[in-house]
Order: C-alpha cells, then sequence, then structure tokens
C-alpha cells in the first residue's frame, strides 16, 4: 500500500532537475587510450567491435586497467582543510585533470603534518551530481563520532567541470568508452586518495560510495589491498543495467536508443561492473545498503547483488531503508542512512 506513495513521490523529486540532456550516442573510439595517449585500432574492425575488443583486452588483466602510479604531489591548505592532487588520468579537460578533495578530521587526531598515532579514516564518494556539499552533513557526522573523512569531487563535479557542461554528464552518458574511462579515473583519484591517507599514518582506511559513489567505491576497494572496509550505499550488480532502467538516467537511455541493445552495453561496460570484481573484494568488510522504493537503482538488482554476495559468502552486512532513492536525503530516512553506514565503519575499521 504504501509502495506506489514512495514512487510517486520519487518522481516528483527526480522532477526538480530540469537541465537533464539527451546526447548523441557515441561509441567514444576517442576515449580509448591507456592515458592520454591514443592507441593503434585494427581498421578493419567496425566501431563496436574494436570497443569489445578493448574491453576484452582490459577484462584480461583489470589491475593493470586501475593500475594507479604513486604521486607525492599532494598539496594541502590547512586554512581550508582541502586537498588536491594531480588525477592519474589525462582526460581532454584540464580543469577535470585535478582531484580536489575536503578533509573532515576526527577530533583527537593530531593536525596533519604531526606525528601521532592515526585512528579511523574513509575516502567518501558522493552521489552523481553532487555539488561542492554533497555529503558534507554525512563527512561531519563521521568526523564526530571519530572517523575522520576525505571528501572527494568525482570527475566533472563541481570545481572539475568544463565551461561547456551544467551537470556531470561525462562520467555517465550514451558515449560508452568515455563512460568507462571517467569511472576509470574516479577509481584512480580515490586510491590516491587512500594513498595520501596512508602517508599520513592511518593504517585503519575505509571507503563510503552512495549511488554512482557505490559503484565506485567497489571497483576501488577491489583494486586496493589498503581498504579494510567498504560501506555501499544504493547497490546494483551492474552499471548497464542501472542506467537502462533507472528513473535518474532515462536522458541517457534516449541517447542509447535504436543504437545499441542491453546485452552488449552489458558487455562493454564490464570493467566498470561490481559484478566483475566479486572475488576481489573479499579482503574487506562490506555493508551493502538498499532503499525499499528505489526507482533509480532498482530492488531486484539490489537483491541480486546480496544474493551474489551470499552465494559466494562474502564478508558482508545489509541494510534496507524504508524510503526510495532520492527521499533517502530527506528526513528521517538521511538521518538513519547515516547512522547505520557510521556505526558500520566504526565497527568494522
Amino acid at each position: 500500500m504504501i509502495a506506489p506513495f514512495f514512487h510517486a513521490w520519487e518522481r516528483r523529486l527526480a522532477s526538480v532537475t530540469t537541465n537533464r540532456v539527451v546526447r548523441e550516442f557515441d561509441w567514444g573510439l576517442d576515449w580509448m587510450f591507456p592515458n592520454g595517449s591514443p592507441i593503434e585500432r585494427p581498421h578493419q574492425l567496425d566501431e563496436a567491435e574494436q570497443l569489445g575488443q578493448w574491453v576484452d583486452d582490459i577484462m584480461r588483466d583489470t589491475p593493470a586497467f586501475f593500475d594507479t602510479p604513486a604521486t607525492k604531489d599532494y598539496s594541502y591548505d590547512r586554512a581550508t582543510a582541502s586537498l588536491s592532487f594531480p588525477s592519474a588520468l589525462t582526460t581532454p579537460h584540464p580543469e577535470n585533470n585535478t582531484v580536489h578533495a575536503r578533509w573532515f578530521p576526527a577530533a583527537t587526531e593530531p593536525a596533519i603534518g604531526v606525528p601521532g598515532p592515526r585512528g579511523r579514516a574513509v575516502v567518501l564518494l558522493p552521489q552523481w551530481n553532487a555539488d561542492a556539499e554533497g555529503h558534507v552533513g554525512l563527512a561531519k557526522l563521521l568526523a564526530r563520532f571519530g572517523v575522520s573523512a576525505l571528501r572527494l569531487s568525482l570527475p566533472y563535479h563541481d570545481a572539475r567541470m568544463p565551461a561547456e557542461l551544467t551537470r556531470a554528464d561525462y562520467i555517465v552518458s550514451s558515449n560508452i568508452a568515455r563512460t568507462l574511462q571517467v569511472c576509470r579515473q574516479a577509481v584512480l583519484d580515490s586510491r590516491r586518495a587512500v594513498g595520501w591517507l596512508a602517508s599520513q599514518g592511518f593504517e585503519r582506511i575505509g571507503i563510503l560510495g552512495t549511488s554512482l559513489g557505490s559503484c565506485l567505491a567497489m571497483l576501488t576497494t577491489a583494486h586496493e589491498p589498503l581498504i579494510r572496509a567498504q560501506a555501499l550505499n544504493h547497490v546494483s550488480p551492474r552499471f548497464a543495467d542501472v542506467v537502462w532502467r533507472g528513473l535518474s538516467t532515462q536522458h541517457v537511455k534516449q541517447g542509447l536508443d535504436g543504437r545499441i541493445d542491453l546485452d552488449r552495453l552489458r558487455s562493454l561496460w564490464r570493467p566498470i561492473s561490481p559484478s566483475s570484481y566479486l572475488d576481489r573484494v573479499r579482503h574487506a568488510r562490506t555493508l551493502l545498503v538498499y532503499a525499499r522504493y528505489d526507482l533509480t537503482f532498482p530492488v531486484d538488482l539490489s537483491r541480486e547483488l546480496i544474493g551474489e554476495f551470499q552465494r559466494m559468502d562474502l564478508p558482508h552486512e545489509t541494510a534496507v531503508l524504508p524510503c526510495g532513492h532520492y527521499s533517502t536525503g530527506t528526513a528521517p530516512f538521511k538521518y538513519l542512512d547515516g547512522y547505520l553506514l557510521t556505526r558500520f565503519l566504526l565497527r568494522s575499521l
């Protein structure tokens, strides 16, 4: 009886955003590069076949695809508690190639650069199209309860967004290879953020991601051995299915319509799908959170991922929010969500 109420509410909340753009479909072959350099393409194949071959090569060695060279070029501003560093992936947009983060230390933590024992810390990845203040409240909540939080801006978000955009369209779009590369960039950025925490002396490191951020968080955990725990807030086993079916991505689906089917999209987006890496997250404890009336991350997808964790006997906990995707950010549900995420990280780190 309550589902129609929440579904109608979700649609009203989604309709507030009026600047969604249906972009033209593109295989994105100009984004098939290891790091800024074009690769040789087998011209005897059509575009879809070239992209498929590239993805098959990636899946044969995903640690190489997500390999993140260490850097010492971290710049920390004490006055604003902000961190910046170069992304390990070079994109055509200079603004996007510098990573920005905000630091929310627990009260007991020594100041950055001051020696001393360190406690818990997490890398926090907000949802798609979060503005600069997105998840700041959650970061402060974590810090208040003793978990320091490094809140990252995702690629093509806020300060990283070029003037040509009003939304972070380049990280999820109907450009197939660009979506792969920009999500890859988010993982590389997250790994460098983990590297900064480790350089400050943190050993109990976790990651927390919401919506798109939860997918990126799991990809990071799968390739970053320093992460001990991951809190995944709204989950799905496959990237393509959320884009194809989700309420928030219907404009992206319109760009895909008639040019690609779901099976091929699933295959091409395997490198950024959590189900590709279930065997690689056994080293970390996992919290899987989903919302009972979610139209953006359809509930059957969330339950499918949980079923896979159970089948593979992976260490995990689950939590179900009595709301939808957008309504998770409203009272009282945001307080329940914050409590569940914070409690898990306190116990797991």
